[in-house]
Order: C-alpha cells, then structure tokens, then sequence
C-alpha cells in the first residue's frame, strides 16, 4: 500500500508561524490557504479530508505539503515567474526621473518648465535614451509622480520674465 502523504514533523517556530498566518485576516487568501493545508496535514488529516473540507483539488493540496515537506516556510511563498524583461534599466529610469525632477534652465535649456515631449526630446538628445513620452509618463506614474501639463492660461505665468519679455 502506498505511503500517505503528510506534512514533515514542525518545528516550534515553523508552527506558531502557521498557526498565526491561518488565523490572520490581512494576510494574502492564498498564504492562509497555504497555511491551512499544512496546519490540517500536521493534525492527521489526509488529503482527500483536507481538499473536502477546504474545497480544493487534491493535486493542489499535494502540491503544497510536498513544497513545504521540501523547502520548510520559504516554500510556501510564490515561487518566481518568467516574464517580459524590463524594457529600461534601472539607471534608465532613475535618469528619466532625476531628469524630469530638474529644473531645465538649471540645465542650460531655454524653456522654464518640462512638457512630456521636450522631456523626450533631452533624454533622447542629450543621455542617449530613446523613450516615447508615453512612456515617460508611467514611469513617472509609478515612481508615485503625477504629470500635469502646463496651463498657461491659468494662474500665474511659468516663466519668471514674462512681464519684461512681454513689455
């Protein structure tokens, strides 16, 4: 007869760990899931009872007894994907960044604030990166910096000389 699967022996630390995280109500569903297998598994309870009363698949429930059987708690966090790689480094971004946050005139530019095209235009011209202002913008998005455009209408003039230059 084949050997049942259960959950290795727990240590003190790996079952207040689980227990806590089984019990939690902020964690992710699928770490108290995950948490609930194996405290279920550590009771006695076999994979058929545990994917019964957790309304799972049994292949699941396996996956994740032989995962922490194998790799302790670590292997009950997600395991890295694949995917696309990153279409601008780091340095690439930190640029656009720095860049965007600078003020232009500090840069010797003769305009007074950025739009997302002369923004473009610097980072293709002068740091040799090509990136369309489409992009500038979720970058800057997810650095947590909001892009407005310009309304020069509105408010008080961008540029400091205005009057003078004006007459």
């Amino acid at each position: 007869m084949p050997r049942r699967l259960q959950v290795r022996e727990l240590s003190d630390k790996e079952r207040e760990s689980i227990q806590q995280t089984a019990r939690s109500r902020t964690a992710a569903v699928r770490q108290v899931e995950r948490a609930r297998i194996i405290q279920a598994s550590s009771e006695g309870q076999s994979v058929t009872e545990i994917a019964t009363r957790l309304q799972l698949q049994e292949a699941k429930v396996r996956k994740w007894i032989k995962r922490f059987n194998d790799d302790g708690l670590p292997g009950l966090e997600d395991a890295a994907r694949s995917g696309r790689p990153a279409t601008y480094t780091p340095e690439e971004v930190s640029a656009v960044v720095a860049s965007a946050l600078t003020d232009p005139q500090a840069l010797g530019l003769p305009f007074a604030s950025w739009t997302l095209d002369r923004l473009a235009a610097y980072l293709n011209e002068v740091k040799g990166i090509g990136i369309k202002r489409s992009r500038i913008d979720d970058i800057l998005l997810q650095e947590g910096l909001r892009w407005r455009q310009q309304e020069s209408w509105f408010g008080e003039r961008v540029d400091p000389d205005f009057a003078r230059k004006r007459g």
